[in-house]
Formats: structure tokens, sequence, C-alpha cells
């Protein structure tokens, strides 16, 4: 029976997370509430085979350790990141065993991110609902908004300069826009760029749970 630990229930709802991977008679699958500092102590004890880590708390309590997750990785258990937090962690640990996967991972891993502001939101800590925009989920959609011709690499810059500059709980593309010098007609073939793009966080979330229903089903 191989036993895994999945942090999430932000980036990835729950039942969306358990559509992907789910227990079965070979495979139990624990989700659990974003990870924060002390959690790894205690997973440690429910002996898993595998921890992945998508989603945790930046500045409600302490975030997870450099150190507590390096002593989950000594122990034997392989620890994969994404999305979030995750993926900021994996990003730093790499190196010494920790396997990041996707898109955001891969921005923190380049150098081309390095704030853990880029992935943090404000939520409701009940339903776990964002209740503001990441902001490397407004890079990805203003960055693939220069490629489709909807901005220049100007207006994009303008634009992720005022969501970076804007406090991450307030932050959001009605915000975002309302203080851009964009037009009225680009601002709406821009929202409904928005509206058809897909969400960064979860699509990496989603990879990483195929990663690993693929690594235990091999």
């Amino acid at each position: 029976m191989v036993k895994i630990i999945i942090y999430a229930g932000l980036s990835i709802p729950f039942d969306e997370a358990i559509e992907i991977l789910d227990s079965s008679d070979d495979i139990e699958v624990i989700y659990k509430r974003p990870i924060q500092r002390g959690d790894l102590n205690l997973a440690i004890k429910e002996r898993p085979q595998i921890i992945a880590i998508i989603d945790g708390v930046f500045h409600q309590n302490s975030a997870v350790g450099h150190k507590e997750i390096l002593n989950v990785i000594n122990s034997g258990i392989e620890v994969f990141g994404a999305s979030s937090m995750g993926a900021l962690r994996a990003s730093e640990l790499d190196s010494l065993g920790m396997t990041g996967i996707g898109y955001v991972y891969n921005q923190y891993a380049s150098g081309e991110v390095e704030s853990d502001d880029d992935v943090a939101v404000m939520l409701d800590s009940e339903t776990l609902q964002a209740l503001s925009e990441p902001l490397i989920n407004m890079k990805y959609v203003f960055e693939n908004a220069v490629s489709e011709g909807i901005l220049t690499e100007e207006e994009k810059d303008d634009l992720l300069s005022i969501a970076k500059k804007t406090y991450y709980p307030k932050r959001n593309y009605a915000q975002t826009l309302t203080e851009s010098d964009l037009d009225n007609d680009k601002k709406d073939r821009l929202i409904n760029f928005i509206r058809k793009s897909e969400d960064i966080k979860k699509e990496d979330a989603k990879e990483l749970l195929e990663y690993i229903k693929n690594l235990v089903n091999s």
C-alpha cells in the first residue's frame, strides 16, 4: 500500500483533486488543508511514501520551513511541490531532493520570479476560496495576451507594475485595469481574454497530481 499526503484546497479544490488522484486498492491518498509550520512533523508519523505540497499559508500562520522539508526527504519520503507554496519551496530545495513540477516552479527555479508575494492570495479560511488574484496568474495571462497581440510589452509591464505594488489581499484584475491607462476597447478585449484564460496555478496542481498518479501506477 502506497500512502500519499497532499496539501491542497486552494489552488485546486479537494473535489477536483480527487477526480484526478484518489485512493484505490493499492493507494491511500490523504488530502489536507494548506500546509503550515509544524504539519510535516505530524505527517511523517503517518509513514507516507510521498508528500505533495501544493498550497500553504504565507502570512496567516508561519510557513512550512526548509528544515522541516529536508527532514522529511532525509527520512526517505519523496516530496513534490507545485503551484504555490509547493513551487516556491521546490525551487529552493530542488538541489537537495525536492521535485518541482509546472510553470510556477519553473518561474521560480529560473529566477524569473523571486518573491513569495507572487503566489500569495487572500483566502477565506473556512471555505479556502481565494479572495484575491495571485500575481503569478496575472503575469501568465498578460504574457499570453502579448503573444495574442492584445497587449504590447510596455502595456504588460505597466499592468504588472500596478499589480505588484498592490498589497496582495487587494490584488485583482478589476483594480489593476481601473488604474491602468488602457483605453476602453483594449480593456474590453483583455477582459474577454482573461475570462477565457486558464488558471495556471490550478493547471500546475493538476499536472502534479497526474505526475504522481503515473508514478505510483508505473
